[in-house]
Protein backbone atom coordinates (compact mmCIF):
# COMPACT_ATOMS: atom_id res chain seq x y z
CA UNK A 1 0.00 0.00 0.00
CA UNK A 2 2.85 2.35 0.90
CA UNK A 3 4.59 1.56 -2.38
CA UNK A 4 1.41 2.29 -4.32
CA UNK A 5 0.99 5.59 -2.46
CA UNK A 6 4.56 6.66 -3.29
CA UNK A 7 4.11 5.71 -6.93
CA UNK A 8 0.92 7.78 -7.19
CA UNK A 9 2.59 10.68 -5.35
CA UNK A 10 5.57 10.84 -7.68
CA UNK A 11 3.33 10.45 -10.73
CA UNK A 12 1.06 13.33 -9.67
CA UNK A 13 4.12 15.42 -8.72
CA UNK A 14 5.68 14.88 -12.15
CA UNK A 15 2.40 15.80 -13.85
CA UNK A 16 2.35 19.06 -11.85
CA UNK A 17 6.04 19.89 -12.36
CA UNK A 18 6.11 19.28 -16.13
CA UNK A 19 3.64 22.04 -17.07
CA UNK A 20 5.49 24.38 -14.71
CA UNK A 21 8.82 23.53 -16.42
CA UNK A 22 7.30 23.94 -19.88
CA UNK A 23 5.91 27.35 -18.96
CA UNK A 24 9.31 28.39 -17.57
CA UNK A 25 11.05 27.23 -20.75
CA UNK A 26 8.54 29.12 -22.91
CA UNK A 27 8.99 32.26 -20.79
CA UNK A 28 12.76 32.10 -21.32
CA UNK A 29 12.21 31.64 -25.07
CA UNK A 30 9.72 34.53 -25.32
CA UNK A 31 12.12 36.84 -23.45
CA UNK A 32 14.97 35.93 -25.80
CA UNK A 33 16.96 34.13 -23.09
CA UNK A 34 17.78 31.28 -25.47
CA UNK A 35 20.62 29.68 -23.47
CA UNK A 36 18.29 29.17 -20.49
CA UNK A 37 15.46 28.10 -22.79
CA UNK A 38 17.76 25.56 -24.48
CA UNK A 39 18.68 23.91 -21.17
CA UNK A 40 15.05 23.84 -20.05
CA UNK A 41 13.78 22.35 -23.33
CA UNK A 42 16.61 19.79 -23.46
CA UNK A 43 15.54 18.56 -20.00
CA UNK A 44 11.93 18.36 -21.15
CA UNK A 45 12.95 16.48 -24.30
CA UNK A 46 14.88 13.92 -22.24
CA UNK A 47 11.73 13.22 -20.25
CA UNK A 48 9.64 12.96 -23.46
CA UNK A 49 11.96 12.01 -26.37
CA UNK A 50 9.08 11.74 -28.85
CA UNK A 51 7.61 15.19 -28.10
CA UNK A 52 8.06 17.02 -31.43
CA UNK A 53 7.24 20.43 -29.92
CA UNK A 54 10.12 20.12 -27.43
CA UNK A 55 12.42 18.94 -30.22
CA UNK A 56 11.50 21.94 -32.39
CA UNK A 57 12.11 24.37 -29.53
CA UNK A 58 15.54 22.86 -28.86
CA UNK A 59 16.44 23.24 -32.55
CA UNK A 60 15.15 26.83 -32.61
CA UNK A 61 17.26 27.66 -29.55
CA UNK A 62 20.36 26.27 -31.31
CA UNK A 63 19.55 28.37 -34.37
CA UNK A 64 18.94 31.53 -32.33
CA UNK A 65 22.36 30.98 -30.74
CA UNK A 66 23.91 30.34 -34.21
CA UNK A 67 24.77 26.77 -33.20
CA UNK A 68 23.83 25.46 -36.63
CA UNK A 69 25.99 22.32 -36.43
CA UNK A 70 24.18 21.24 -33.26
CA UNK A 71 20.83 21.98 -34.92
CA UNK A 72 21.78 19.94 -38.01
CA UNK A 73 22.93 16.98 -35.91
CA UNK A 74 19.71 17.01 -33.88
CA UNK A 75 17.53 17.19 -37.01
CA UNK A 76 19.55 14.47 -38.79
CA UNK A 77 19.22 12.15 -35.78
CA UNK A 78 15.44 12.65 -35.83
CA UNK A 79 15.37 12.08 -39.60
CA UNK A 80 17.34 8.85 -39.30
CA UNK A 81 15.00 7.71 -36.57
CA UNK A 82 11.58 8.70 -37.95
CA UNK A 83 12.13 9.22 -41.73
CA UNK A 84 9.61 12.10 -41.77
CA UNK A 85 9.57 14.44 -44.78
CA UNK A 86 8.96 17.54 -42.67
CA UNK A 87 12.42 17.05 -41.13
CA UNK A 88 13.92 17.58 -44.58
CA UNK A 89 12.29 21.03 -44.54
CA UNK A 90 13.85 21.63 -41.11
CA UNK A 91 17.29 20.66 -42.48
CA UNK A 92 16.86 22.90 -45.50
CA UNK A 93 15.78 25.83 -43.34
CA UNK A 94 18.85 25.34 -41.12
CA UNK A 95 21.00 25.85 -44.22
CA UNK A 96 18.88 28.82 -45.32
CA UNK A 97 19.64 30.52 -42.01
CA UNK A 98 23.30 30.12 -42.89
CA UNK A 99 22.56 31.74 -46.30
CA UNK A 100 23.40 28.50 -48.13
CA UNK A 101 20.51 28.58 -50.59
CA UNK A 102 21.77 25.71 -52.77
CA UNK A 103 21.81 23.22 -49.92
CA UNK A 104 18.52 24.58 -48.60
CA UNK A 105 16.89 24.03 -52.01
CA UNK A 106 18.32 20.51 -52.17
CA UNK A 107 16.50 19.49 -48.98
CA UNK A 108 13.30 21.37 -49.88
CA UNK A 109 13.20 19.48 -53.20
CA UNK A 110 13.75 16.20 -51.33
CA UNK A 111 10.74 17.05 -49.17
CA UNK A 112 8.65 17.64 -52.31
CA UNK A 113 9.84 14.27 -53.66
CA UNK A 114 8.44 12.69 -50.50
CA UNK A 115 5.00 14.03 -51.46
CA UNK A 116 5.38 12.56 -54.96
CA UNK A 117 5.94 9.13 -53.40
CA UNK A 118 3.22 9.52 -50.75
CA UNK A 119 0.70 12.42 -51.15
CA UNK A 120 -0.39 12.02 -47.50
CA UNK A 121 3.00 13.45 -46.48
CA UNK A 122 1.72 16.86 -47.68
CA UNK A 123 0.06 17.64 -44.35
CA UNK A 124 3.25 17.69 -42.27
CA UNK A 125 5.51 19.03 -45.02
CA UNK A 126 3.26 21.92 -46.11
CA UNK A 127 2.67 22.81 -42.44
CA UNK A 128 6.41 23.24 -41.79
CA UNK A 129 6.87 25.23 -45.00
CA UNK A 130 4.07 27.54 -43.78
CA UNK A 131 5.63 27.89 -40.31
CA UNK A 132 8.92 28.89 -41.90
CA UNK A 133 7.12 31.45 -44.13
CA UNK A 134 8.20 29.53 -47.23
CA UNK A 135 4.94 30.36 -48.99
CA UNK A 136 5.85 29.26 -52.52
CA UNK A 137 7.08 25.88 -51.31
CA UNK A 138 3.94 25.41 -49.21
CA UNK A 139 1.75 26.17 -52.24
CA UNK A 140 3.86 23.86 -54.39
CA UNK A 141 3.35 21.10 -51.80
CA UNK A 142 -0.44 21.43 -51.93
CA UNK A 143 -0.51 21.67 -55.74
CA UNK A 144 1.68 18.57 -56.07
CA UNK A 145 -0.52 16.56 -53.71
CA UNK A 146 -3.68 17.65 -55.58
CA UNK A 147 -2.22 16.49 -58.90
CA UNK A 148 -1.63 13.05 -57.41
CA UNK A 149 -4.80 12.89 -55.30
CA UNK A 150 -7.58 15.14 -56.74
CA UNK A 151 -9.93 14.22 -53.88
CA UNK A 152 -7.83 16.28 -51.48
CA UNK A 153 -9.16 19.75 -50.64
CA UNK A 154 -6.71 22.51 -49.70
CA UNK A 155 -8.74 25.49 -50.95
CA UNK A 156 -8.83 27.22 -47.57
CA UNK A 157 -5.13 26.69 -46.76
CA UNK A 158 -4.06 27.77 -50.25
CA UNK A 159 -6.29 30.86 -50.13
CA UNK A 160 -4.59 31.99 -46.92
CA UNK A 161 -1.18 31.41 -48.48
CA UNK A 162 -2.08 33.43 -51.59
CA UNK A 163 -3.27 36.19 -49.27
CA UNK A 164 0.07 36.18 -47.42
CA UNK A 165 1.82 36.29 -50.77
CA UNK A 166 -0.22 39.32 -51.84
CA UNK A 167 -1.94 37.49 -54.69
CA UNK A 168 -5.44 38.54 -53.65
CA UNK A 169 -7.07 37.50 -56.95
CA UNK A 170 -6.04 33.87 -56.39
CA UNK A 171 -7.01 34.16 -52.72
CA UNK A 172 -10.51 35.27 -53.76
CA UNK A 173 -10.73 32.46 -56.32
CA UNK A 174 -9.81 29.78 -53.77
CA UNK A 175 -12.09 31.17 -51.04
CA UNK A 176 -15.11 31.41 -53.36
CA UNK A 177 -14.49 27.90 -54.69
CA UNK A 178 -14.38 26.59 -51.13
CA UNK A 179 -17.51 28.54 -50.15
CA UNK A 180 -19.55 26.80 -52.84
CA UNK A 181 -18.01 23.39 -52.24
CA UNK A 182 -18.36 23.49 -48.44
CA UNK A 183 -20.99 26.08 -47.41
CA UNK A 184 -20.46 25.15 -43.76
CA UNK A 185 -17.11 27.00 -43.99
CA UNK A 186 -18.68 30.14 -45.47
CA UNK A 187 -18.81 32.17 -42.25
CA UNK A 188 -15.11 31.58 -41.54
CA UNK A 189 -14.24 32.45 -45.14
CA UNK A 190 -16.34 35.61 -45.11
CA UNK A 191 -14.64 36.68 -41.89
CA UNK A 192 -11.30 36.39 -43.72
CA UNK A 193 -12.58 38.33 -46.73
CA UNK A 194 -14.10 41.09 -44.57
CA UNK A 195 -10.68 41.69 -42.98
CA UNK A 196 -9.35 42.72 -46.39
CA UNK A 197 -12.51 44.65 -47.24
CA UNK A 198 -12.90 46.65 -44.06
CA UNK A 199 -9.84 46.40 -41.81
CA UNK A 200 -7.36 46.81 -44.68
CA UNK A 201 -9.74 49.19 -46.44
CA UNK A 202 -8.44 48.08 -49.84
CA UNK A 203 -10.68 49.45 -52.61
CA UNK A 204 -8.76 47.47 -55.28
CA UNK A 205 -9.45 44.26 -53.35
CA UNK A 206 -13.12 45.20 -52.99
CA UNK A 207 -13.43 45.78 -56.72
CA UNK A 208 -11.75 42.42 -57.46
CA UNK A 209 -14.08 40.56 -55.08
CA UNK A 210 -17.17 42.26 -56.54
CA UNK A 211 -16.04 41.42 -60.08
CA UNK A 212 -15.44 37.76 -59.15
CA UNK A 213 -18.93 37.51 -57.65
CA UNK A 214 -20.59 39.18 -60.65
CA UNK A 215 -18.82 36.79 -63.04
CA UNK A 216 -20.18 33.83 -61.08
CA UNK A 217 -23.71 35.27 -61.07
CA UNK A 218 -23.62 35.75 -64.84
CA UNK A 219 -22.12 32.33 -65.55
CA UNK A 220 -24.19 30.13 -63.26
CA UNK A 221 -27.38 32.07 -62.41
CA UNK A 222 -27.02 30.44 -58.96
CA UNK A 223 -28.72 32.51 -56.23
CA UNK A 224 -25.91 31.39 -53.92
CA UNK A 225 -23.78 34.10 -55.55
CA UNK A 226 -26.53 36.74 -55.36
CA UNK A 227 -26.64 36.13 -51.62
CA UNK A 228 -22.84 36.36 -51.47
CA UNK A 229 -22.91 39.69 -53.34
CA UNK A 230 -25.60 40.92 -50.96
CA UNK A 231 -23.30 40.01 -48.05
CA UNK A 232 -20.50 41.92 -49.82
CA UNK A 233 -22.61 45.10 -50.01
CA UNK A 234 -23.72 44.74 -46.38
CA UNK A 235 -20.05 44.75 -45.29
CA UNK A 236 -19.69 48.09 -47.08
CA UNK A 237 -23.01 49.30 -45.59
CA UNK A 238 -24.45 49.67 -49.10
CA UNK A 239 -27.89 48.42 -48.10
CA UNK A 240 -29.68 49.64 -51.22
CA UNK A 241 -27.35 47.57 -53.42
CA UNK A 242 -27.67 44.57 -51.10
CA UNK A 243 -31.46 44.89 -51.44
CA UNK A 244 -31.25 44.60 -55.25
CA UNK A 245 -29.59 41.19 -54.81
CA UNK A 246 -32.10 40.06 -52.19
CA UNK A 247 -34.99 41.05 -54.47
CA UNK A 248 -33.46 38.94 -57.25
CA UNK A 249 -33.26 35.99 -54.85
CA UNK A 250 -36.84 36.52 -53.65
CA UNK A 251 -38.23 36.39 -57.20
CA UNK A 252 -36.79 32.88 -57.58
CA UNK A 253 -37.15 31.77 -53.98
CA UNK A 254 -40.00 33.47 -52.05
CA UNK A 255 -38.96 31.58 -48.91
CA UNK A 256 -35.98 33.95 -48.62
CA UNK A 257 -38.26 36.80 -47.47
CA UNK A 258 -36.80 36.83 -43.94
CA UNK A 259 -33.45 37.92 -45.43
CA UNK A 260 -35.11 41.08 -46.76
CA UNK A 261 -36.63 41.83 -43.35
CA UNK A 262 -33.23 41.35 -41.68
CA UNK A 263 -31.66 43.66 -44.26
CA UNK A 264 -34.25 46.31 -43.47
CA UNK A 265 -33.38 46.08 -39.77
CA UNK A 266 -29.67 46.51 -40.59
CA UNK A 267 -30.41 49.58 -42.71
CA UNK A 268 -32.40 51.09 -39.82
CA UNK A 269 -29.64 50.37 -37.30
CA UNK A 270 -27.11 52.08 -39.59
CA UNK A 271 -29.43 55.08 -40.17
CA UNK A 272 -29.69 54.41 -43.90
CA UNK A 273 -33.27 55.71 -43.99
CA UNK A 274 -33.52 55.77 -47.78
CA UNK A 275 -32.71 52.07 -48.10
CA UNK A 276 -34.78 51.17 -45.03
CA UNK A 277 -37.90 52.88 -46.40
CA UNK A 278 -37.51 51.15 -49.77
CA UNK A 279 -36.98 47.73 -48.14
CA UNK A 280 -39.85 48.07 -45.67
CA UNK A 281 -42.15 49.29 -48.44
CA UNK A 282 -41.31 46.12 -50.37
CA UNK A 283 -42.07 44.05 -47.26
CA UNK A 284 -45.52 45.64 -46.90
CA UNK A 285 -46.28 45.06 -50.58
CA UNK A 286 -45.31 41.40 -50.54
CA UNK A 287 -46.31 39.88 -47.21
CA UNK A 288 -49.60 38.82 -45.68
CA UNK A 289 -47.90 37.99 -42.40
CA UNK A 290 -49.43 40.27 -39.74
CA UNK A 291 -46.32 40.22 -37.55
CA UNK A 292 -44.14 41.39 -40.43
CA UNK A 293 -46.66 44.04 -41.47
CA UNK A 294 -46.82 45.46 -37.94
CA UNK A 295 -43.05 45.30 -37.59
CA UNK A 296 -42.55 47.17 -40.88
CA UNK A 297 -45.15 49.82 -40.00
CA UNK A 298 -43.53 50.31 -36.58
CA UNK A 299 -40.08 50.88 -38.10
CA UNK A 300 -41.48 53.30 -40.69
CA UNK A 301 -43.43 55.27 -38.09
CA UNK A 302 -40.42 55.41 -35.77
CA UNK A 303 -38.28 56.88 -38.58
CA UNK A 304 -41.04 59.37 -39.38
CA UNK A 305 -41.26 60.47 -35.71
CA UNK A 306 -37.50 61.00 -35.46
CA UNK A 307 -37.52 63.32 -38.48
CA UNK A 308 -40.73 65.16 -37.59
CA UNK A 309 -41.22 68.71 -36.31
CA UNK A 310 -44.02 69.74 -33.87
CA UNK A 311 -46.28 70.90 -36.70
CA UNK A 312 -46.38 67.32 -38.00
CA UNK A 313 -47.19 65.65 -34.66
CA UNK A 314 -50.99 65.68 -35.10
CA UNK A 315 -50.78 63.85 -38.44
CA UNK A 316 -48.41 61.26 -36.97
CA UNK A 317 -50.68 60.73 -33.97
CA UNK A 318 -53.64 60.14 -36.29
CA UNK A 319 -51.60 57.71 -38.42
CA UNK A 320 -50.60 55.73 -35.31
CA UNK A 321 -54.22 55.60 -34.15
CA UNK A 322 -55.36 54.32 -37.55
CA UNK A 323 -52.71 51.58 -37.57
CA UNK A 324 -53.65 50.46 -34.05
CA UNK A 325 -57.30 50.46 -35.07
CA UNK A 326 -56.46 48.40 -38.16
CA UNK A 327 -54.45 45.75 -36.30
CA UNK A 328 -56.28 45.91 -32.95
CA UNK A 329 -55.10 46.34 -29.35
CA UNK A 330 -53.57 42.88 -28.98
CA UNK A 331 -50.19 41.33 -28.19
CA UNK A 332 -49.60 41.25 -31.99
CA UNK A 333 -49.64 45.06 -32.13
CA UNK A 334 -47.26 45.33 -29.14
CA UNK A 335 -44.58 47.32 -31.01
CA UNK A 336 -47.12 49.88 -32.28
CA UNK A 337 -48.63 50.32 -28.82
CA UNK A 338 -45.20 50.83 -27.26
CA UNK A 339 -44.29 53.36 -29.94
CA UNK A 340 -47.58 55.20 -29.40
CA UNK A 341 -46.91 55.41 -25.64
CA UNK A 342 -43.47 56.88 -26.28
CA UNK A 343 -44.77 59.34 -28.86
CA UNK A 344 -47.59 60.76 -26.74
CA UNK A 345 -45.23 61.13 -23.76
CA UNK A 346 -42.09 62.58 -25.28
CA UNK A 347 -43.52 64.38 -28.30
CA UNK A 348 -47.02 65.36 -27.20
CA UNK A 349 -45.94 65.72 -23.53
CA UNK A 350 -48.91 63.61 -22.36
CA UNK A 351 -47.27 61.20 -19.91
CA UNK A 352 -50.56 60.07 -18.37
CA UNK A 353 -51.85 58.73 -21.69
CA UNK A 354 -48.52 56.98 -22.25
CA UNK A 355 -48.74 55.24 -18.88
CA UNK A 356 -52.33 54.15 -19.49
CA UNK A 357 -51.34 52.49 -22.78
CA UNK A 358 -48.42 50.62 -21.17
CA UNK A 359 -50.39 49.49 -18.11
CA UNK A 360 -53.03 48.05 -20.44
CA UNK A 361 -50.26 46.26 -22.36
CA UNK A 362 -49.02 44.68 -19.10
CA UNK A 363 -52.50 43.22 -18.65
CA UNK A 364 -52.17 41.33 -21.94
CA UNK A 365 -50.69 37.79 -22.30
CA UNK A 366 -47.28 39.01 -23.52
CA UNK A 367 -43.94 37.19 -23.28
CA UNK A 368 -41.04 37.83 -20.92
CA UNK A 369 -39.08 40.03 -23.37
CA UNK A 370 -42.16 42.15 -24.04
CA UNK A 371 -42.81 42.56 -20.32
CA UNK A 372 -39.23 43.82 -19.85
CA UNK A 373 -39.54 46.22 -22.82
CA UNK A 374 -42.87 47.54 -21.49
CA UNK A 375 -41.43 48.11 -18.02
CA UNK A 376 -38.43 49.87 -19.59
CA UNK A 377 -40.73 52.25 -21.48
CA UNK A 378 -42.83 52.80 -18.34
CA UNK A 379 -39.68 53.59 -16.36
CA UNK A 380 -38.62 56.07 -19.07
CA UNK A 381 -41.99 57.81 -18.75
CA UNK A 382 -41.67 57.98 -14.94
CA UNK A 383 -38.21 59.45 -15.42
CA UNK A 384 -39.69 61.95 -17.90
CA UNK A 385 -42.08 62.98 -15.09
CA UNK A 386 -39.06 63.37 -12.76
CA UNK A 387 -40.30 60.48 -10.60
CA UNK A 388 -36.73 59.24 -10.23
CA UNK A 389 -37.25 56.68 -7.46
CA UNK A 390 -40.23 55.03 -9.16
CA UNK A 391 -38.28 54.84 -12.41
CA UNK A 392 -35.35 53.23 -10.57
CA UNK A 393 -37.64 50.53 -9.16
CA UNK A 394 -38.65 49.44 -12.68
CA UNK A 395 -35.10 49.66 -14.06
CA UNK A 396 -33.84 47.59 -11.12
CA UNK A 397 -36.51 44.92 -11.70
CA UNK A 398 -35.46 44.62 -15.34
CA UNK A 399 -31.77 44.45 -14.38
CA UNK A 400 -32.44 41.75 -11.76
CA UNK A 401 -34.52 39.66 -14.18
CA UNK A 402 -32.15 40.23 -17.09
CA UNK A 403 -29.24 38.12 -15.81
CA UNK A 404 -26.65 40.31 -17.58
CA UNK A 405 -28.55 40.07 -20.87
CA UNK A 406 -28.48 43.06 -23.27
CA UNK A 407 -31.78 44.41 -21.86
CA UNK A 408 -30.45 43.88 -18.32
CA UNK A 409 -27.32 45.87 -19.20
CA UNK A 410 -29.45 48.56 -20.84
CA UNK A 411 -31.47 48.84 -17.62
CA UNK A 412 -28.22 49.10 -15.67
CA UNK A 413 -27.08 51.94 -17.93
CA UNK A 414 -30.38 53.73 -17.36
CA UNK A 415 -29.94 53.32 -13.60
CA UNK A 416 -26.57 55.04 -13.97
CA UNK A 417 -28.07 57.79 -16.15
CA UNK A 418 -30.90 58.34 -13.66
CA UNK A 419 -28.32 58.80 -10.89
CA UNK A 420 -26.43 61.17 -13.21
CA UNK A 421 -29.58 63.22 -13.90
CA UNK A 422 -30.13 63.42 -10.10
CA UNK A 423 -26.52 64.67 -9.75
CA UNK A 424 -25.57 61.56 -7.75
CA UNK A 425 -22.33 61.25 -9.70
CA UNK A 426 -20.55 58.91 -7.30
CA UNK A 427 -23.24 56.23 -7.58
CA UNK A 428 -23.52 56.78 -11.34
CA UNK A 429 -19.79 56.14 -11.81
CA UNK A 430 -20.02 53.04 -9.62
CA UNK A 431 -22.59 51.60 -12.06
CA UNK A 432 -20.69 52.78 -15.12
CA UNK A 433 -17.45 51.15 -13.96
CA UNK A 434 -19.10 47.74 -14.41
CA UNK A 435 -20.78 48.62 -17.72
CA UNK A 436 -17.55 49.75 -19.42
CA UNK A 437 -16.94 46.09 -20.26
CA UNK A 438 -20.55 45.33 -21.26
CA UNK A 439 -21.04 42.68 -23.93
CA UNK A 440 -23.12 45.10 -26.02
CA UNK A 441 -20.67 47.52 -27.67
CA UNK A 442 -23.13 50.41 -27.85
CA UNK A 443 -23.86 50.18 -24.11
CA UNK A 444 -20.14 49.90 -23.33
CA UNK A 445 -19.39 53.01 -25.45
CA UNK A 446 -22.19 55.00 -23.79
CA UNK A 447 -20.96 53.92 -20.36
CA UNK A 448 -17.38 54.96 -21.14
CA UNK A 449 -18.52 58.35 -22.52
CA UNK A 450 -20.59 59.14 -19.42
CA UNK A 451 -17.88 57.85 -17.07
CA UNK A 452 -15.27 60.12 -18.72
CA UNK A 453 -17.65 63.09 -18.66
CA UNK A 454 -18.16 62.74 -14.90
CA UNK A 455 -14.49 61.99 -14.17
CA UNK A 456 -13.05 64.79 -16.33
CA UNK A 457 -15.35 67.40 -14.83
CA UNK A 458 -14.72 66.35 -11.23
CA UNK A 459 -10.92 66.79 -11.28
CA UNK A 460 -10.93 70.55 -11.84
CA UNK A 461 -14.21 71.26 -10.04
CA UNK A 462 -14.51 69.18 -6.87
CA UNK A 463 -17.86 70.84 -6.08
CA UNK A 464 -19.16 69.69 -9.49
CA UNK A 465 -21.21 72.89 -9.92
CA UNK A 466 -20.84 72.98 -13.72
CA UNK A 467 -21.43 69.22 -14.01
CA UNK A 468 -24.68 69.51 -12.06
CA UNK A 469 -25.91 72.16 -14.48
CA UNK A 470 -24.77 70.02 -17.38
CA UNK A 471 -26.55 66.88 -16.13
CA UNK A 472 -29.75 68.93 -15.75
CA UNK A 473 -29.39 70.18 -19.36
CA UNK A 474 -28.86 66.56 -20.46
CA UNK A 475 -32.04 65.61 -18.60
CA UNK A 476 -33.95 68.27 -20.55
CA UNK A 477 -32.63 66.62 -23.72
CA UNK A 478 -33.88 63.25 -22.44
CA UNK A 479 -37.31 64.88 -21.98
CA UNK A 480 -37.08 66.09 -25.59
CA UNK A 481 -37.28 69.72 -24.43
CA UNK A 482 -34.71 70.94 -26.91
CA UNK A 483 -35.27 74.71 -26.63
CA UNK A 484 -34.91 74.52 -22.81
CA UNK A 485 -31.86 72.26 -23.12
CA UNK A 486 -30.23 74.62 -25.63
CA UNK A 487 -30.73 77.58 -23.30
CA UNK A 488 -29.27 75.60 -20.38
CA UNK A 489 -26.17 74.53 -22.35
CA UNK A 490 -25.63 78.08 -23.63
CA UNK A 491 -25.75 79.36 -20.04
CA UNK A 492 -23.10 76.78 -19.03
CA UNK A 493 -20.93 77.92 -21.94
CA UNK A 494 -21.22 81.54 -20.87
CA UNK A 495 -20.46 80.83 -17.19
CA UNK A 496 -17.64 78.27 -17.68
CA UNK A 497 -15.36 79.67 -20.37
CA UNK A 498 -12.05 77.78 -20.41
CA UNK A 499 -13.28 75.01 -18.11
CA UNK A 500 -13.06 71.29 -18.89
CA UNK A 501 -16.79 71.20 -19.56
CA UNK A 502 -16.63 73.67 -22.46
CA UNK A 503 -15.86 71.31 -25.41
CA UNK A 504 -18.57 68.76 -24.54
CA UNK A 505 -21.04 71.62 -24.08
CA UNK A 506 -20.19 72.90 -27.56
CA UNK A 507 -20.73 69.38 -28.86
CA UNK A 508 -24.19 69.13 -27.27
CA UNK A 509 -25.20 72.55 -28.62
CA UNK A 510 -23.97 71.54 -32.08
CA UNK A 511 -26.08 68.36 -32.05
CA UNK A 512 -29.20 70.29 -30.98
CA UNK A 513 -28.75 72.75 -33.84
CA UNK A 514 -28.06 69.88 -36.22
CA UNK A 515 -31.25 68.04 -35.20
CA UNK A 516 -33.30 71.18 -35.89
CA UNK A 517 -31.73 71.66 -39.33
CA UNK A 518 -29.58 74.69 -38.44
CA UNK A 519 -26.36 73.33 -39.96
CA UNK A 520 -24.51 76.67 -39.94
CA UNK A 521 -24.87 77.01 -36.15
CA UNK A 522 -23.96 73.34 -35.68
CA UNK A 523 -20.78 73.75 -37.75
CA UNK A 524 -19.88 76.92 -35.86
CA UNK A 525 -19.95 75.06 -32.53
CA UNK A 526 -18.00 72.07 -33.86
CA UNK A 527 -15.40 74.44 -35.33
CA UNK A 528 -14.81 75.99 -31.91
CA UNK A 529 -13.89 72.53 -30.61
CA UNK A 530 -11.59 71.92 -33.60
CA UNK A 531 -9.89 75.30 -33.23
CA UNK A 532 -9.58 75.56 -29.46
CA UNK A 533 -9.63 72.04 -27.98
CA UNK A 534 -7.36 69.96 -30.23
CA UNK A 535 -6.35 67.60 -27.40
CA UNK A 536 -9.81 66.95 -25.95
CA UNK A 537 -11.53 63.55 -26.18
CA UNK A 538 -14.37 65.00 -28.28
CA UNK A 539 -12.21 66.08 -31.22
CA UNK A 540 -12.99 62.98 -33.32
CA UNK A 541 -16.72 63.54 -32.86
CA UNK A 542 -16.43 67.19 -33.87
CA UNK A 543 -14.47 66.15 -36.96
CA UNK A 544 -16.93 63.44 -37.92
CA UNK A 545 -20.10 65.46 -37.31
CA UNK A 546 -18.69 68.39 -39.29
CA UNK A 547 -17.61 66.14 -42.16
CA UNK A 548 -21.04 64.49 -42.25
CA UNK A 549 -22.82 67.85 -42.52
CA UNK A 550 -20.56 69.02 -45.36
CA UNK A 551 -20.96 65.64 -47.07
CA UNK A 552 -24.76 65.90 -46.91
CA UNK A 553 -24.46 69.41 -48.38
CA UNK A 554 -22.28 67.95 -51.20
CA UNK A 555 -19.45 70.26 -50.10
CA UNK A 556 -16.58 67.90 -50.92
CA UNK A 557 -13.92 70.58 -50.48
CA UNK A 558 -14.72 70.95 -46.77
CA UNK A 559 -15.81 67.36 -46.01
CA UNK A 560 -12.74 65.55 -47.40
CA UNK A 561 -10.02 67.11 -45.19
CA UNK A 562 -12.14 66.54 -42.06
CA UNK A 563 -12.57 62.83 -42.84
CA UNK A 564 -8.85 62.64 -43.68
CA UNK A 565 -7.81 64.19 -40.36
CA UNK A 566 -10.00 61.74 -38.44
CA UNK A 567 -8.49 58.79 -40.35
CA UNK A 568 -4.86 59.87 -39.94
CA UNK A 569 -4.96 61.16 -36.36
CA UNK A 570 -7.74 59.22 -34.62
CA UNK A 571 -7.43 55.55 -35.59
CA UNK A 572 -9.06 54.46 -32.33
CA UNK A 573 -12.25 56.44 -33.03
CA UNK A 574 -15.53 54.53 -33.34
CA UNK A 575 -16.10 56.62 -36.50
CA UNK A 576 -12.82 55.51 -38.13
CA UNK A 577 -14.19 52.83 -40.48
CA UNK A 578 -17.15 54.93 -41.66
CA UNK A 579 -14.93 57.99 -42.16
CA UNK A 580 -12.41 55.90 -44.11
CA UNK A 581 -15.06 54.60 -46.48
CA UNK A 582 -16.61 58.04 -47.07
CA UNK A 583 -13.22 59.69 -47.55
CA UNK A 584 -12.29 57.19 -50.27
CA UNK A 585 -15.58 57.80 -52.03
CA UNK A 586 -15.05 61.58 -51.95
CA UNK A 587 -11.46 61.11 -53.13
CA UNK A 588 -12.84 59.46 -56.26
CA UNK A 589 -11.84 55.85 -55.67
CA UNK A 590 -13.61 53.54 -58.11
CA UNK A 591 -17.23 53.07 -57.12
CA UNK A 592 -17.91 49.66 -55.66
Amino acid sequence: MKKLFLTLFFLSFSLFVRPQSEQLAQNYFDRGEFEKAQIAYEDLLKSQPNNFNYFQKVVECYQQLSQFDKAEKAIQNQLDKFKQGNLLVELGFNYQLQKNQDKAKKYYDQALDKIKKNPNEVYNIAYVFERKALIDYALQSYQLALQLEPKFNFNFQMALLYGQKGDTDMMIEMFLTESLKNPQNQVVIQNQLSRFMIENGDSIFNESLKKALLVRIQKTQDIFWNDYLSWFYVQLKEYGKAFIQQKAIYKRNPESFSNIVNLGQLAIEENDDEAAIEILGFVLENTKDLDLQIQAHTYLMDMKIKKSQPEGFAAINLELDNLIKEYGVTPYSFSLLKLKAHFVTFNLKDAESGKVILKNVLEMPINKEQIAATKMELADILLFEEKFNQALIYYSQIEADGNNSPIGQEANLKIAKTSYYKADFKWANHQLEVLKSASTQLIANDAIDLFLLISDNTVEDSTQVALKKFSHADFLLFQDKKPDALAAFQAILKENKGDAIEPVTLLRIGKIYESSGDTDSALSNYKQILDNFKECIYIDEALFYSAEIYNQLNDVEHAKPLYEELITKHEDSIYYVTAQKKYRKLRGDKDI
